[in-house]
């Protein structure tokens, strides 16, 4: 399985490609469908290449998820802290999936 992982450009290295943190490790992504991007942005890291620009936001839920996909895999039973805005509430439908009621 392939998941993309986010990535906070460190420094760009050339016109296309960008040393980046990526979960603590130093990576060469390539930066070609991005473009070149100022030191601290973050990007989803895929297969050697940033695939898109994240927000802080977006990065900070996709490293909680990786960081639950972790504990699981390693036996941890309380992944919930990882998730706080699910965990309470029923789980809805997106609106082109709802039954129209006319």
């Amino acid at each position: 399985m392939c998941i993309g992982v986010p990535a906070q450009v460190m420094e760009m290295a050339g016109e296309t490609s960008a040393w980046c943190d990526q979960r603590g490790t130093r990576v060469l992504l390539d930066m070609m469908i991005v473009g070149a991007q100022p030191a601290g942005t973050w990007v989803l890291g895929f297969m050697g290449a940033a695939r898109g620009v994240m927000t802080p936001a977006e990065a900070s839920q996709t490293l909680e998820a990786l960081q639950a996909l972790d504990a699981a895999l390693t036996g941890g039973s309380d992944v919930d802290r990882f998730f706080p805005d699910l965990v309470g509430r029923e789980p809805e439908l997106p609106e082109h999936l709802r039954r129209r009621t006319e």
